[in-house]
């Protein structure tokens, strides 16, 4: 906490010098000082600069630039420690431009009883309705008091000064009060104040956030009367607020109406359509953006790479990574956590390894990004090491995100008493680690115990948790615990479709077809649609997507053989199909045989196209099902081949018989 000395400064008539000294002496000054700045000399010559300036102290310009100094290079400290010399010395008196800097370096430094103390000095030296003071005023007491007191400050003051008004805007933004800073906007309008691009960009990204897409439609309009529609800042805005509030369709008109677009523009419409799903249409605009002569950049590339994180366009993320080897962005750490995640995610779990291990600088992302990416490939071990090993770095803040990771690898790898010690770390655990915590216990057999900590901490009401048992039922084959759940699922969320559709195929494990028919009924009365299942491989440049007992596809009866062919030498190796109550082919018919599963025909698909001894990476919308899987492994060991599946859950590496999963999942 700093005391500041008296804002009244005095100065001695030995420092009174003609207009042609004083010339001279701030010419010098300030280009000693500006000198001693750009070579980096240490911040105490600049100090002795001033005390060898002929005519001590008598330049306020000299003062400020010292200030602005500091400012820059974010000492704050010095600033304030600058302006008290100044106020002791008393030979020169602060101008409207000196307070504005101290404030800045109070606001930044988190001291309110300083900025207080400025206030007093603005208000002593006569600069309390300056609108450069009035702005930093609100500014600093917005940010460290409440915007309520920045808001009464500004009521105070002259209503014409448009950069206050847009200040207030922010602050309200910045609090989580996005619908005032529109109201705001209004009544600037309303005052007659001056509207500029900033204080329109301001309020665009308002109605981002509250997501009013007729509110946005206004603004537009305003934007179009004061002929800053097409501004840059502006356009990004507009274009930023159509993506917010949902409507591609606005966005990308707005998009090719821009007569004069940027990077960030080419990058907020990229992030806009990956983000919807539009990944072929993300990557379009990117090699678009390369013709156009726009030159992707960090945060562009990390836009368009969760659109290659998938199995079915890893060629395309491969391609990118390529073109970042051979230039510096690949150095910026968020794309190196992006191109990692690219690769965990599109089911090249080595190759992310490699990029992690060669990385010379990690942040807690890297770390987390590793974590989960062993733990989804089935390597929940791996992610725990890791975890260790990151622990031991001083330098890295674990946060909830990480603590989620590690929780899912010990789930993945049945390390329970981890789990445990893990958990107890979490100061505030959300509903996530709870739910993780009883997927652990309940994976591991441990159900009373599961049940125990369920009432412990009252989450019995929250799906995620609910499911998280239920899995483990699953998983131990324990049908009859599973309906008393699954009904109370029906309970919580009685608009969700696939709580329906779990009860159905609990009943059809029963052979209870009448009530699997009753539930179908009551699930069409309701108006409720199912996911349905199917799956997906990529051959050729070409995406072959395949449902449930599908016979659309044009190699559809070479595919049928193959599978036939597949089940005699399964039956041979003496395997029976197994039934799973908690079957996710949703909208499969009970005459559906096996082999009509949607991730057995796409396997099959690619077994009949590719060469012998390549690997065959498959997608599938839903959790696979506990025959699909037992059959996937023994194909894998009848053909010798390595098959990757990624369901909703996980990454499935079948290989000689095995999955990395466990058979747990």
């Amino acid at each position: 906490m700093y005391v500041l000395p008296s804002a009244y400064a005095r100065v001695p008539h030995h420092c009174f010098v003609s207009q042609k000294q004083l010339n001279t002496t701030q010419y010098h000054y300030s280009r000693d000082l500006r000198i001693s700045a750009k070579v980096g000399g240490e911040l105490v010559f600049d100090h002795r600069v001033l005390d060898e300036i002929p005519v001590p102290d008598t330049d306020i310009f000299a003062w400020n630039n010292l200030l602005q100094i500091h400012l820059t290079n974010g000492d704050f400290d010095l600033v304030i420690s600058t302006y008290t010399q100044l106020l002791l010395r008393g030979t020169v008196r602060p101008d409207r431009r000196t307070l504005p800097r101290v404030l800045t370096a109070s606001c930044r430094s988190g001291d309110i009883f300083l900025g207080k103390q400025l206030h007093g000095h603005a208000l002593k030296l006569g600069f309390s309705s300056d609108h450069y003071v009035v702005t930093a005023l609100i500014q600093m007491y917005g940010r460290l008091d409440s915007v309520d007191t920045a808001r009464w400050l500004f009521e105070k003051s002259a209503h014409g000064n448009s950069v206050a008004w847009t200040l207030l805007a922010r602050l309200y933004i910045m609090k989580n009060k996005p619908g005032l800073a529109i109201d705001m906007f209004d009544q600037m309008i309303e005052s007659g104040a001056e509207i500029d691009s900033v204080a329109l960009a301001t309020v665009v990204g308002a109605c981002g956030v509250v997501k009013s897409l007729q509110q946005g439609r206004k603004l537009h309009r305003i934007a179009r009367n004061y002929g800053l529609e097409f501004d840059v800042l502006v356009s990004n805005s507009l274009l930023k607020m159509y993506i917010d509030c949902g409507s591609m369709k606005d966005a990308r008109e707005n998009f090719d109406g821009m007569p004069a677009k940027d990077v960030v523009s080419w990058t907020a419409i990229i992030n806009g359509y990956v983000k919807k799903g539009g990944f072929n249409e993300g990557l379009k605009l990117l090699r678009q953006m390369s013709v156009d002569g726009f030159k992707p950049d960090a945060l562009t590339f990390s836009s368009i790479l969760p659109a290659c994180a998938r199995m079915a366009a890893h060629k395309h993320g491969k391609e990118i990574h390529g073109y970042l080897l051979r230039n510096s962005t690949y150095l910026n750490l968020m794309v190196q956590n992006a191109v990692m995640d690219m690769h965990v995610k599109s089911g090249f779990i080595e190759y992310a390894s490699r990029i992690f291990n060669t990385m010379k600088n990690k942040d807690v992302v890297s770390w987390t990004v590793m974590i989960m990416g062993y733990s989804l490939h089935g390597q929940g071990e791996r992610g725990v090491h890791l975890f260790r090993t990151m622990e031991s770095n001083s330098t890295i803040q674990i946060d909830q995100v990480t603590y989620t990771a590690v929780l899912h690898a010990c789930r993945t790898a049945c390390m329970v008493e981890q789990g445990k010690f893990f958990f107890n770390c979490i100061t505030a655990p959300k509903v996530e680690h709870y739910s993780l915590m009883v997927a652990l216990l309940s994976r591991a057999g441990l159900f009373d115990e599961a049940g125990i900590f369920i009432e412990e901490h009252k989450i019995q009401n929250h799906a995620e948790v609910l499911r998280a048992l239920l899995d483990g039922w699953r998983n131990h084959q324990q049908p009859k615990l599973g309906k008393r759940v699954i009904e109370q699922l029906c309970d919580l969320e009685p608009l969700n479709a696939e709580n329906y559709v779990l009860l159905s195929n609990w009943y059809a494990y029963r052979a209870r077809w009448d009530m699997v028919d009753k539930l179908r009924e009551t699930v069409r009365d309701m108006g409720l649609k199912p996911r349905k299942a199917y799956s997906w491989i990529e051959f050729r440049n070409k995406v072959h997507v395949f449902g449930t007992g599908d016979v659309s596809h044009p190699r559809s009866k070479r595919i049928s053989s193959e599978l036939q062919c597949l089940v005699k030498k399964m039956e041979d190796e003496g395997y029976r199909p197994s039934p799973d109550f908690s079957l996710h082919d949703v909208e499969e018919e009970r005459e559906c045989i096996q082999i009509g599963h949607s991730e057995l025909l796409a396997i099959a698909f690619g077994l009949i196209s590719t060469q012998p001894g390549a690997t065959i990476r498959v997608t599938k919308n839903l959790r696979v099902c506990r025959s699909c899987h037992d059959s996937a492994k023994v194909i894998s060991k009848i053909v010798g081949r390595e098959i990757i599946l990624k369901d909703l859950n996980c990454f499935h590496h079948f290989k000689d018989g095995l999955c990395s999963c466990g058979d747990f999942w």
